[in-house]
Order: C-alpha cells, then sequence, then structure tokens
C-alpha cells in the first residue's frame, strides 16, 4: 500500500518513477559495462605498452650513437639506419604493386564475387553505423592481405553510412566497388545469381559458386531487427544459404559472427577449400566449443561483441590502409623533413655535438584508421 502511494504521489507531481529492471536486464547492462571497462583497460595497456617500445627503441638508439668510437663510425650508422628504412618504402611499394595485380584479377574475373549490402543504414543508430564502419574496414585490409582475394561491393552505400564511410583515411583510394543504389538495381541482369547469406534460412552453403554473388547484411541492430534479412531477400524472391558452421562447430557462447567474420571465413574457404580449418582460423578461440560432425542449427547472426576479433588487431588494419599511401619518394622526403625539425645537440663527455636528427621519430599511429573497436551491439544481418 506504501508503496502504491508513493507512485500516486509522483504521478500527481509528474514524476513516474521508470520501471525496475528485470533480472536477465540488469545482468546484461552489468555484463556490457563489464566488458566496457575490460576493453578500456586493454586499450590503455596497449597504448602504454607501444609507447614503452617507442621509448626503448629511442634510448637503444641514442645508446648505440654515444658509443660509436668517431664521428666517422656514427655517420656511417645514420647512414646504414636511412638505407634501412630506404629498403622498407621499396619492400612497401612493392606490395602495393602486387596486391593492386590480386584485386585487379579479382575484380576481372578470378576472385569470389561478395557484396556488403549497406541499405540498412536508416536503422542503425550513429554509434550503431560506426561499428559497422570499422568492420569494412577491416573486410578490406583482409581482402588486400588475401592471396585469392575477393570482388568486393559496398551497395546501397550512401546517407549517414557513406558520410562515415568517407571519413575513413584512403577510402576514395580503395580497390572495390562502390555502389549507391542497391544490389537488385545494381546487378539487375543477375538476379538469378544473388544468394543473401543469413542464418535463418534453411539451405546450407556446401561449397561456394564463383558464379554465384553472395551478399552480406550490414545491420548492427543489438537483434532489434531479427530476421530482417531473410524477410528482405524471400520479399525480394532471391535466394537464401547459411554458412555450415553447426556441421563442424558447437558455439560455446554467443552465437553470433560479425560481417568482418563471415567475409573472412568466405577468403579462407575459397584458399582452403575447407569448411572446418575456415571456421577455426576466424571464430575467437572463446566462442568455439568441440567440433561437431552433427547438423546442429547455430545462429549466425552478425554480433559486434567481436567486431574485429579472430586475427583482427590494429596492426592489421593499419598495414592495410598503410598501403593506401602513394609516392616512395614523398615518404622519404617527409621522413628527412621531420628529421631536420628535430635538429639539435646532444653534448657528449668528450664535447663532440650529435645531431639529433639520427633520434628515431616516435611512432605515431592513426586511430581513426588502426582502432577497432570490439563494441556490445549485435548485428540484425545474419551471416
Amino acid at each position: 500500500m506504501a508503496d502504491d502511494a508513493e507512485i500516486e504521489k509522483d504521478a500527481a507531481v509528474g514524476e513516474v518513477p521508470p520501471p525496475a529492471m528485470s533480472k536477465s536486464a540488469r545482468k546484461k547492462l552489468l555484463k556490457q559495462e563489464r566488458q566496457a571497462a575490460q576493453k578500456a583497460a586493454r586499450k590503455a595497456a596497449e597504448k602504454e605498452r607501444r609507447r614503452a617500445d617507442v621509448e626503448r627503441r629511442r634510448r637503444e638508439w641514442e645508446e648505440a650513437l654515444a658509443a660509436a668510437p668517431s664521428e666517422e663510425a656514427r655517420a656511417e650508422m645514420i647512414e646504414a639506419r636511412r638505407q634501412t628504412r630506404r629498403e622498407r618504402v621499396g619492400q612497401r611499394a612493392e606490395e602495393r604493386g602486387a596486391r593492386a595485380e590480386r584485386l585487379q584479377r579479382a575484380a576481372e574475373g578470378a576472385g569470389q564475387k561478395v557484396v556488403l549490402d549497406l541499405e540498412f543504414g536508416d536503422l542503425m543508430r550513429p554509434n550503431e553505423i560506426h561499428s559497422l564502419t570499422q568492420q569494412i574496414m577491416y573486410c578490406y585490409a583482409v581482402n588486400g592481405r588475401s592471396a585469392t582475394p575477393a570482388h568486393l561491393w559496398l551497395t546501397g552505400c550512401n546517407g549517414e553510412m557513406a558520410t562515415h564511410l568517407q571519413r575513413i583515411p584512403g577510402y576514395d583510394k580503395w580497390f572495390i566497388e562502390k555502389v549507391a543504389k542497391p544490389y537488385l538495381e545494381a546487378f539487375e541482369d543477375r538476379k538469378d545469381n544473388l544468394v543473401y547469406l543469413t542464418a535463418d534460412a534453411e539451405t546450407v552453403l556446401d561449397d561456394l559458386d564463383m558464379s554465384k554473388i553472395y551478399i552480406i547484411g550490414g545491420l548492427v541492430d543489438r537483434n532489434r531487427w531479427k530476421g530482417i534479412t531473410l524477410k528482405k531477400a524471400v520479399d525480394q524472391g532471391i535466394q537464401c544459404a547459411k554458412l555450415p558452421i553447426g556441421n563442424y562447430l558447437k558455439m560455446s557462447s554467443s552465437q553470433v559472427l560479425t560481417v568482418n567474420q563471415v567475409f573472412e571465413i568466405m577468403l579462407k574457404f575459397v584458399e582452403t577449400k575447407d569448411w572446418k580449418a575456415s571456421f577455426f582460423h576466424v571464430i575467437p578461440q572463446r566462442k568455439r566449443g568441440q567440433a561437431e560432425t552433427a547438423d546442429d542449427e547455430v545462429d549466425a547472426s552478425m554480433n559486434n561483441d567481436d567486431a574485429t576479433e579472430g586475427d583482427a588487431n590494429e596492426g592489421d588494419l593499419t598495414k592495410g590502409f598503410d598501403e593506401e599511401v602513394d609516392g616512395v619518394d614523398a615518404e622519404l622526403e617527409d621522413e628527412d623533413t621531420d628529421v631536420t625539425k628535430k635538429r639539435q645537440c646532444i653534448r657528449h663527455e668528450n664535447g663532440d655535438a650529435e645531431d639529433a636528427s639520427t633520434r628515431p621519430a616516435e611512432d605515431h599511429s592513426s586511430d581513426a584508421v588502426a582502432e577497432t573497436e570490439q563494441s556490445k551491439e549485435s548485428n540484425g544481418c545474419d551471416e
């Protein structure tokens, strides 16, 4: 009775208390908060590790220079260091060229055709669009490194989704098909070859058909739109299928995959022709139970809990997008300019002066490119 009286009193003054959370909702909230705290701690630890590594390398370099027996020896060390950097830049240029050739061959018909359907932008919140953008970044990076890259499309790429993608450094130079119109219009003459990957489908893929165009739906939605990809495909009259995860694995925890995980599984299968090896290579170990041979139904809808787990890490994305930088000579020139700006004298016991330009420059990774957030939203688009 007292509680009823309090509620009536609050209602009278326009202050109705929010409904109490259920036990499961509280548990979910606590889990999300715990995961957020763990993620922040991991990022802070990694940042500190990188800072300490940079400082260690700088200290070792300065100690080596100080221990040089003469100015000539120091000059030789400096020149050797610069030559090493030139060779590294040249190697990266060669890697960019080889990567461009692989992607060109894939676009000309050698690659498996894969579409990332971005038509769900109006169903997502800004943070969910950001999470999906991170997954797309990783898809592009891993495709560029693959020995058998896919011919990759982004369709329905407009509105807020396109705005987020445009903010990615080097996005305009991506070797990828970017189409603002829906995939049905983009592949109007090949509708019979379209296959939408969704965990709700009854058909299980035994193999990947090079003549087919496989669609991965891009939707991060905390399961607000569960089953929407299957409904969309059925309404459009196109084929549906799901990956044979249940034939090989019994998922031990959250039975979901991300857009980039599904894409990488497909790349790995094209390379190995082995589903089990592909799943074990990509799916995080904490999500894998024992290998199964039964036809267990496993929901493989996208979940951003592991937005870039598997082989994903900051170095992967940095490497992928560093390859978009043009001009080897320009990079060397920038390096020399940076060295010149830091020129200063270091006094030694013998009275000699050392040019501080010989110090290694501190590494500065671009958070906008390298950061791979493991946010907590579930992707409503399946497999």
